[in-house]
């Protein structure tokens, strides 16, 4: 039986069956093992990982301890009550704003690429370039967020690192805009997570792309990417303070657990706390050589869990109500047994999104795509709603393909 289980519970002879952390905040080499010493309860506990599940039936057990299934209803109560506050309207329609997404998409990749190359050339970097890129990603996210943040869903091994960047700028550019923020902080905060990882340039490739976990040593390298951005971006005087901090901080932890310099609470500045959420976010969805992303509304779960002790609880529902409880590109099962992807989100219902829909898990058959409005009912164009989020591998389909309908 899988259990949600206190850090501070943990005995050798427990079987760990997930850590409950994203995987650049662990030093093992893998996700599942039998506690075999004492020293690896101190490593866990020392990593800010604050509750684990454990197997019983590979195990000990610990006997009042919440099963997972009990621990995620829980969950799923909490988010159910997150839901119902509003969320910022869209300008432009999904199928309006995708062609100038995909051009963006493709424009700013680049130029992290270019960003990347020059850094590990000694260069500094050239801000006239990138703050219309910065510009044109925070215009795309105005006229409809979901367009573009939908689009860099999609990432392979090889552009990973390049359009991770992009994902982060966008998804904190809509964050700041969520929240209201001044809109030449919003652009600062857009800076900031483009330019978020260009230390990484100073990691070997081997490192970066290989394809299964890292060694102590190798995480200790990674782990000096944040202070070298830092020093790289330090070589552009035109630089401002804010890019800078989230460069340098963006992998600190609330309970002083990240790094470079485990600062905690109120010491994170807040657009470091909002870009740690969004950075942590991106990589928990995206496809590695040697993980598979989550789908992003349990990535979203994750980060509530994880908001008790990394982040700014405030900050993580905030995040959730902008990009939605079940984002745009989610693949989701209705109750009526269709699958569909999440269009866009509802004004002030998170769990009544509009969706299309495209196949019939019944009668196992792709069916004639059309758009449902679960806020409506039944003969309105809606009367159904969602039982729960769907991987897109297991029905063998690609939902990015009806994103918009023609």
């Amino acid at each position: 039986m899988f259990k949600k289980v206190d850090s501070s519970q943990l005995k050798v002879g427990m079987y760990i069956h997930d850590l409950s952390c994203d995987w650049m905040t662990h030093p093992f080499i893998r996700n599942r093992f039998l506690i075999s010493s004492e020293d690896e309860i101190r490593k866990i506990i020392e990593s800010g990982i604050h509750d684990v599940v454990i197997d019983s039936a590979k195990g000990l057990d610990v006997e009042n301890a919440p099963t997972l299934a009990e621990a995620q209803a829980e969950t799923e109560r909490e988010l159910v009550e997150l839901a119902a506050k509003p969320v910022v309207v869209t300008r432009v329609s999904l199928g309006e704003e995708m062609a100038r997404a995909h051009q963006i998409r493709h424009q700013a990749s680049n130029l992290v690429r270019t960003v990347m190359r020059d850094a590990r050339l000694g260069k500094a970097i050239e801000l006239d370039q990138v703050q219309p890129v910065v510009q044109n990603i925070t215009e795309s996210i105005l006229r409809n967020p979901g367009a573009l943040v939908g689009l860099l869903r999609i990432k392979t091994k090889d552009d990973y690192t390049f359009l991770h960047s992009v994902s982060v700028c966008a998804l904190l550019v809509a964050f700041c805009r969520s929240r209201g923020m001044d809109p030449e902080l919003t652009h600062q905060a857009g800076l900031g997570g483009l330019l978020h990882d260009t230390g990484k340039a100073l990691v070997p490739d081997a490192i970066l792309n290989k394809p299964g976990p890292l060694t102590d040593e190798e995480f200790a390298i990674i782990k000096r990417h944040p202070k070298d951005g830092y020093d790289i971006l330090l070589q552009s005087p035109e630089v401002g303070p804010i890019p800078l901090d989230i460069t340098l901080h963006h992998h600190e932890r609330r309970d002083g657990s990240g790094y470079p310099d485990k600062q905690g609470g109120d010491g994170i500045s807040e657009l470091a706390q909002m870009a740690a959420i969004v950075d942590v976010y991106d990589a928990i969805t995206a496809d590695r050589c040697y993980h598979k992303g989550m789908s992003a509304a349990a990535a979203l779960r994750k980060i509530y869990e994880w908001s008790k002790f990394h982040f700014n609880p405030t900050y993580a529902q905030e995040f959730m109500r902008c990009v939605g409880i079940y984002p745009v590109g989610t693949m989701v099962l209705l109750e009526s047994g269709r699958l569909g992807v999440v269009i866009e989100p509802h004004e002030t219902n998170l769990l009544a999104p509009k969706v299309n829909v495209f196949f019939n898990t019944k009668q196992n058959l792709y069916i004639k795509p059309e758009t449902i409005d679960l806020s409506r009912g039944l003969g309105f164009g809606g009367g159904d709603k969602i039982v729960g989020h769907e991987s897109p591998s297991k029905w063998k389909v690609d939902p990015m393909r009806f994103l918009t309908l023609a």
